[in-house]
C-alpha cells in the first residue's frame, strides 16, 4: 500500500472514528448529565533480529474506547477494545452503573467549555510508512551487522525496528469533537562487548515522527557499539563530594523529577517536595524551562490534553522562578485553579539558558575534576522530601578529560539543592524526548565508591 493510500485509510478511519464518539455521546447523554468519550487506534509493525536473524515480527491493529459518565457529581468509567454497536451499548451500560455505587465527589465532572479545544490546530504529526516486513527487517539486521563488526564487541541483545501510527479522537457533551493522527519510527539496536573477562552491554537508538529523519542503521550500529566499548574496564572510584556532570540522556531524567513534584495530583495531596513554590526560585536565575505544545513535528506535541483542554504556550520556569503547576480538571478544582491542559502529561519541554552555552567538551573542562554519568540504576527519589540517590555508571574525569569509565557508584543530594546548585547546562541537547535538555554540571554532590 503506497503512503498517499495509507493517508486516505486514516482519514477514512478518522471519520469513522469520529462518528462513533458522536454516537455513542449521544445515546450516552439521555441518560447522564455529562460523557466524555475517547478513542485510540493504533496501527503498526514491530521486528526484532538478533545475530541477524529475525527473531519476531509483530502486527497490530487495535482500539479502544473509554467512556465517562457524571450525575450528581457521581463517575463512572468503562471502556471496550470492541467497537461494534452492541459492545458500545454494553459499555455505557456499564458505565453508568458503575456511576450508581460511587460516592459524590464535588470535584470531579468535564471541564471548562472556554479552555476546550474547540478548532484543534492541525500539528503535522502523521507521517506514515510504507515500509515492507522486509525492509523493516533489513534496517534492523543493518544496524546488528555494523555494530558486531567492531571486534570489541562479541555478541548482541538484538535490532529493533518499529513503525506506527496512531488515530486519537476525544469528544464530550459540551460539544467538543476533535481528533488527529500521529505516527513514530524507531530504529535501535543493544549489544555486549568483552575484555579481560568483564562484559558491558549498552545500545542506541533513533526516533522521529518523519520516517525520513530517522538516523541510518549505520549510525545506530556504531553509536551502540563505541558506548558499550567504551565502559569496558571500568574502575570503583573512592567515596566522595564532586561536581556531576549528567550526560543529556539522563539529564533529562534529572527535569523529569521535576514534573511530578509539580503535577497538580501531587500538590494537592501535599506529597511533593515544591509545595506551595509558585513564584518562589527553584533553579538558577539564568535558566527558564518553557512549553510547547505546538511545535510542527514535535514528540510531545498534542493540539489539546486528554480531557479535551486546548494546550497553551507557556513558561513553567521563567528565570528560576516557578510558575505553574501541571493541572487536569480534577486537580485544578481541587486546588481552586483552571487546568493547564497536562491531564495525560507534559508537552515539549524546551530548556533555555541566558548564558553562553557549551560543547560536551567545554563542558567537561569546566566540570575539571568529578565524575560524569551516563546512566543511572534504581528508584532512589522521593518525591515527597526531594531526596536523591541512584545508583549510576561514568566516567571520571581529572584536568576536564575523561580518564577512565566507573562504575558501581551511588549519587546523592536533595533534588531542591540540586536545581539550585546546577552551574551549566550544555548544547548538546536531546531532541528525541518531550524535555529537550543538554548535559547538565551540578558542583557537588555526594558519592558513594568503595
Amino acid at each position: 500500500m503506497s503512503i498517499e493510500q495509507i493517508k486516505k485509510e486514516a482519514k477514512d478511519q478518522q471519520a469513522n472514528l469520529s462518528a462513533i464518539v458522536a454516537d455513542t455521546i449521544a445515546k450516552a447523554k439521555s441518560r447522564v448529565d455529562s460523557v466524555a468519550v475517547s478513542i485510540n487506534q493504533s496501527t503498526g509493525i514491530n521486528v526484532s533480529t538478533r545475530l541477524g536473524e529475525p527473531e519476531t515480527v509483530e502486527f497490530n491493529s487495535d482500539g479502544a474506547l473509554a467512556i465517562t459518565v457524571y450525575q450528581n457529581q457521581k463517575k463512572g468509567s468503562a471502556s471496550t477494545n470492541d467497537l461494534s454497536p452492541k459492545a458500545i451499548a454494553q459499555t455505557i451500560d456499564m458505565a453508568v452503573n458503575i456511576m450508581q455505587y460511587t460516592s459524590p465527589d464535588p470535584y470531579s465532572g468535564l471541564g471548562d467549555r472556554s479552555l476546550m479545544a474547540f478548532n484543534a490546530p492541525d500539528l503535522d504529526l502523521f507521517y506514515p510508512s510504507d515500509l515492507n516486513v522486509d525492509r523493516a527487517i533489513e534496517q534492523a539486521k543493518q544496524a546488528e551487522q555494523v555494530a558486531l563488526a567492531n571486534p570489541k564487541i562479541k555478541s548482541s541483545d538484538g535490532g529493533y525496528f518499529s513503525s506506527r501510527y496512531g488515530i486519537y479522537m476525544y469528544g464530550n457533551s459540551l460539544g467538543m469533537l476533535q481528533g488527529y493522527c500521529a505516527s513514530s519510527h524507531s530504529l535501535s539496536c543493544s549489544v555486549i562487548a568483552e575484555q579481560n573477562g568483564q562484559m558491558e552491554r549498552n545500545y542506541a537508538y533513533t526516533s522521529s515522527r518523519d520516517i525520513s529523519e530517522l538516523r541510518s542503521p549505520s549510525w545506530v550500529g556504531e553509536q551502540s557499539a563505541q558506548r558499550t566499548i567504551s565502559h569496558l574496564g571500568a574502575q570503583q572510584i573512592a567515596t566522595m563530594q564532586a561536581p556531576v556532570l549528567f550526560c543529556p540522556e539522563v539529564a533529562v531524567g534529572l527535569i523529569g523529577h521535576l514534573v511530578g513534584a509539580i503535577s497538580g495530583g501531587a500538590i494537592y495531596r501535599k506529597s511533593s517536595f515544591l509545595l506551595d513554590s509558585i513564584g518562589k526560585s527553584v533553579f538558577p536565575s539564568w535558566l527558564t524551562i518553557f512549553e510547547d505544545p505546538h511545535i510542527l513535528k514535535g514528540v510531545g506535541s498534542s493540539p489539546f490534553d486528554s480531557e479535551g483542554t486546548q494546550t497553551v504556550k507557556r513558561n513553567i520556569i521563567e528565570q528560576g522562578v516557578l510558575q505553574t503547576y501541571l493541572l487536569g480538571n480534577y486537580s485544578a478544582r481541587k486546588l481552586g485553579l483552571k487546568s493547564t491542559g497536562h491531564a495525560g502529561g507534559i508537552h515539549n519541554w524546551l530548556i533555555s539558558s541566558s548564558q553562553p552555552r557549551s560543547d560536551f567538551n567545554a563542558m567537561l573542562a569546566k566540570l575539571d575534576k568529578g565524575v560524569v554519568v551516563t546512566s543511572l540504576m534504581g528508584q532512589g527519589v522521593n518525591n515527597i522530601t526531594g531526596d536523591y540517590s541512584r545508583g549510576a555508571t561514568g566516567f571520571w574525569v581529572e584536568n576536564g578529560q575523561i580518564q577512565y569509565p566507573i562504575n558501581e557508584f551511588t549519587i546523592a543530594g536533595n533534588l531542591k539543592d540540586m536545581y539550585q546548585n546546577i552551574v551549566a547546562i550544555g548544547d548538546d541537547i536531546e531532541t528525541r524526548t518531550n524535555i529537550q535538555c543538554g548535559s547538565i554540571l551540578i558542583d557537588n554532590m555526594s558519592i558513594a565508591g568503595k
